[in-house]
């Protein structure tokens, strides 16, 4: 049995792999930040003498041609896309020799046009497990819109044929490892699981239980927004990405933070929400730093606008700066390391409150409130509060005149989406309300009810 090393990235939902026989190795879908893979590399004292892709990514920029790069491997990439940098082409039934391993490309279009899977394969020809990208989901397919709406159905139908050829194919004891699918918006619809195999997919994958019109409906139905810097991702990995930017950005005083400030440029606090709350410059953004931090920067913020982060150490303003690399935001214009707020006049620094579902219970009794949904359309579909004013949160920086200079209590799923929007919000002609509370708590209390497709905004 050949070593697979997973090399998770939780804030984008994505894994990338290293597999090895014990001497040399070849990495599937590397991450920008490719220092994380060359460690991996290291920790197994093994050489990495090949780099592959299953696609051109449309929710990450690739770190492969940089990690080929620093490693002279060969980079490996469908035949069939159009790239302005050299590789090594590979096509439908190719065979890659890795040593002792053998990497078999089977064409799986769907994801995109020019998918392909790999199935890793000993010299005897077993099959230890497929690397399937954005194919092959645990429990689900990659979505089939991102590439354009007029190829969506013909791509979603290959998806079908293409998963259904891996079951085929293949042994049902195979591993699966699929690139996308641990909360990545690439997923058509949940995944559910971190381990699989083929015999497993067989029993509970949409496209092998399913006919195929009844696949597509449900895929196609399941579909809803995605981040606007997807948009981005693969012309960047078409034209072939530079290495990753990890510099700690150039240090900024308080004047500067507050200049940018009332220019109109984005600052970011990159410190807990509920720090942000009790104490922030106006006029600045609270995105916490987590797993969702990027996801929702990269879809709020204007494509490469000026950006200058706010952060508690210098570790934590690196760490952003990792996570935006890896969707192609090199532009961080500096970086203040602190509470600008601690030293600016008090007419600049304001603050708001965070509450939960059971403050606003008992508040929406006593008085006339907004109530502001920021969950995604399909979120709302399942239960609402009555009466609430809906606006996504990736819609809310174009449609802030629609939320009424009144009292607004501001909620999402889990508290974090709420957070961003209370702070975007927050101009000083509405009181603001941050409910920094799990929905499921909502509807524990019976504020919710259940809406259909038409749900009142």
């Amino acid at each position: 049995m050949f070593q697979i090393g997973i090399i998770e990235t939780p804030s984008l939902g994505d894994r990338s792999y290293l597999v090895h026989d014990g001497a040399v190795a070849a990495v599937i879908d590397p991450q920008r930040d490719i220092d994380r893979i060359q460690q991996v590399a290291d920790e197994h004292r093994v050489r990495i003498t090949h780099v592959l892709e299953t696609h051109l990514h449309n929710d990450y920029v690739s770190g492969g041609l940089a990690l080929a790069g620093a490693l002279g491997a060969a980079y490996v990439v469908s035949a069939e896309e159009t790239v302005a940098f050299d590789r090594q082409p590979v096509r439908d039934g190719d065979l890659l020799h890795i040593g002792r391993m053998r990497l078999r490309t089977l064409a799986t279009p769907g994801h995109t046009h020019h998918h392909v899977a790999y199935a890793l394969e000993n010299a005897g020809g077993d099959v230890q497990a497929v690397f399937t990208g954005g194919s092959l989901l645990f429990g689900a397919t990659g979505r089939t819109d991102l590439v354009s709406p007029a190829d969506t159905d013909r791509l979603t139908r290959a998806q079908y044929h293409s998963v259904r050829r891996l079951a085929a194919e293949l042994p049902s004891a195979a591993q699966v490892m699929p690139t996308h699918g641990f909360g990545s918006f690439c997923s058509a619809t949940p995944t559910s699981g971190n381990a699989s195999t083929l015999a497993e997919q067989q029993q509970v994958n949409p496209a092998l239980t399913q006919s195929e019109q009844a696949f597509l409906e449900e895929l196609i139905a399941g579909l809803d927004a995605y981040p606007a810097y997807y948009t981005h991702m693969m012309p960047a990995n078409s034209a072939g990405a530079a290495g990753p930017q990890l510099s700690m950005p150039q240090p900024v005083d308080v004047d500067q933070v507050r200049a940018r400030v009332a220019a109109g440029e984005w600052v970011v606090d990159l410190r807990k929400q509920t720090v942000f709350a009790e104490g922030h410059l106006a006029g600045t953004a609270s995105f916490e730093l987590s797993d969702s931090f990027v996801t929702y920067l990269g879809w709020l913020h204007p494509w490469q606008a000026p950006l200058t982060l706010i952060g508690e150490s210098p570790e934590q303003v690196l760490a952003a700066r990792r996570e935006l690399t890896r969707i192609g935001v090199d532009r961080v214009d500096g970086a203040f390391v602190g509470d600008p707020a601690a030293n600016a006049p008090p007419a600049e620094v304001r603050s708001y409150p965070v509450g939960d579902f059971a403050g606003l219970a008992a508040r929406i009794t006593q008085s006339e409130v907004i109530v502001l949904d920021t969950r995604r359309n399909d979120e709302r579909k399942q239960a609402a509060i009555p009466r609430s004013l809906h606006i996504p949160l990736h819609e809310l920086t174009g449609r802030l005149d629609e939320v009424p200079e009144k009292e607004v209590w501001v909620h999402c799923g889990s508290g974090y989406r709420a957070g961003i929007a209370t702070s975007l919000l927050d101009n000083g002609k509405r009181r603001v309300v941050h409910i920094n509370d799990a929905f499921d708590h909502a509807i524990d209390l019976n504020l919710t009810t259940t809406f259909g497709s038409d749900t009142p905004r």
